[in-house]
């Protein structure tokens, strides 16, 4: 039986109107599967008009401009539901899901179906488990000694995975699922790459929240006031006076 690794992979991504993700929206949004290595991926894409105005500052990181989004997107609240039924019962149903910084695309998701749905992304996977794989976490975990940053960017530079066209949210799904691949083969023996997606979906849960209290050290002791999140994949809804 092939690792997962070299079986099939399905990858998921948003760009969006900022960082925030109780109050920013997706701009577009992609699903990637890929059968095995080397394969032709098959993959799906939204547009969306979010409803909100489009920073220039977001407008200058994905290309999409507030008045492009107006006249080409969709409304958001078929939008998000297509895309929650997409990962929950299309091509990659079933697969283990990759996702880069699964706390920021995945609760944004979720705030969103909640937004215009009335209800989260729990509501989509009754029947099948989430299983997600963050190149990430796995990275950090497998590699922690190793110094500098750890973007999408940083990690295909790493693991020699070509990222051709940045901020597109379908390149940059692609990207982090290579790059989890890439992962899983050269930590096979005795590393992540020897577990099931299963195990490593629950490990995930526990190294990210080692390395965020670990970050958090680092920024009370240099003054900083970020918070780290320890939760993942999905960050838990603030209280409505929040």
């Amino acid at each position: 039986m092939p690792s997962w690794f070299d079986g099939p992979l399905a990858a998921f991504d948003t760009e969006t109107t900022g960082v925030d993700v109780e109050r920013d929206r997706i701009v577009t949004a992609a699903l990637v599967v890929q059968e095995r290595p080397g394969a032709t991926p098959w993959s799906r894409r939204w547009l969306i008009s979010p409803g909100v105005p489009v920073p220039e500052a977001a407008t200058a990181v994905h290309g999409l401009s507030d008045g492009y989004v107006a006249r080409h997107g969709v409304p958001p609240g078929p939008a998000v539901e297509a895309i929650a039924r997409a990962l929950a019962g299309g091509p990659g149903a079933g697969l283990p899901l990759v996702v880069m910084n699964a706390p920021f695309d995945l609760t944004l998701l979720d705030r969103e179906l909640h937004r215009h749905r009335g209800t989260g992304l729990d509501g989509y996977w009754s029947q099948e488990p989430l299983c997600v794989l963050d190149p990430r976490v796995l990275d950090k975990h497998a590699d922690r000694y190793r110094k500098g940053r750890r973007t999408l960017s940083d990690l295909c530079a790493h693991y020699d995975v070509a990222l051709t066209d940045a901020h597109d949210a379908a390149a940059d799904a692609l990207a982090a699922l290579e790059v989890t691949r890439a992962i899983g083969r050269r930590f096979a023996d005795g590393g992540v790459g020897g577990m099931t997606p299963a195990e490593l979906h629950v490990r995930q849960a526990l190294w990210h929240a080692a390395q965020a209290r670990g970050l958090q050290a680092w920024f009370a002791r240099n003054g900083s006031p970020e918070r780290c999140d320890p939760a993942w994949p999905l960050r838990p809804r603030l209280p409505r006076a929040a």
